[in-house]
């Protein structure tokens, strides 16, 4: 399974601005993260609430790497 690709789909289809979704690998064997890049504008989408939704983003991502057998961490960043 491509965990990049999965947090690439997961945030495209939240933000305005697709085209502008950065995903970088980090880390080897089973340890993983994953940098998250968006346009300040979908900050707040990425964020949501009180960080529900990247709280979501990264409940999601953790039972995906755990299926690999990996452990992922997801740090989410806008683009400066």
């Amino acid at each position: 399974m491509e965990l990049k690709k999965v947090l690439t789909d997961i945030v495209c289809s939240i933000v305005d601005k697709p085209e502008e979704v950065q995903v970088t690998e980090t880390g080897r064997g089973n340890e993983l993260g994953l940098v998250l890049t968006v346009a300040p504008g979908d900050m707040g989408k990425v964020i949501g609430k009180h960080g529900k939704i990247a709280k979501a983003i990264r409940l999601v991502m953790k039972a995906a790497a755990g299926g690999a057998g990996k452990h992922v961490d997801v740090e989410i960043r806008d683009q400066e």
